[in-house]
């Protein structure tokens, strides 16, 4: 392979990525936790979009079990939110001689 097509296909590489980028970031992911009674949605980068919470659990006595369910929640909605980002990354590096083991981004 000549040094003219390595730079082709590194910078079409680079294009993907862009691209790849921009669709992560249009991702959402909602997490959920207490069969639904708190549900979060997570941007593709992350952040917390919104929290909905039932309000039967809305209740003094019961803050501890309401933040407990809110932290399920973000954690269901990121976990959910990787697996989403890893799978975008498999479809874009599809074909290319990567390294085994070698994630991207970098």
């Amino acid at each position: 392979m000549d040094l003219n097509e390595l730079m082709k296909q590194a910078g079409a590489m680079q294009a993907k990525m862009q691209e790849m980028q921009e669709e992560v970031a249009g991702l959402e992911a909602t997490g959920e936790a207490g069969g639904g009674m708190v549900k979060v949605v997570l941007n593709g980068k992350g952040y917390a979009k919104a929290v909905a919470i039932e309000r039967s659990l809305v209740k003094e006595d019961e803050a501890e079990i309401l933040e407990d369910l809110i932290a399920a929640a973000i954690n269901d909605a990121k976990a959910k939110l990787e697996r989403e980002t890893e799978a975008h990354m498999k479809k874009m590096t599809a074909g290319l001689p990567l390294p085994p083991g070698m994630k991207l981004p970098f």
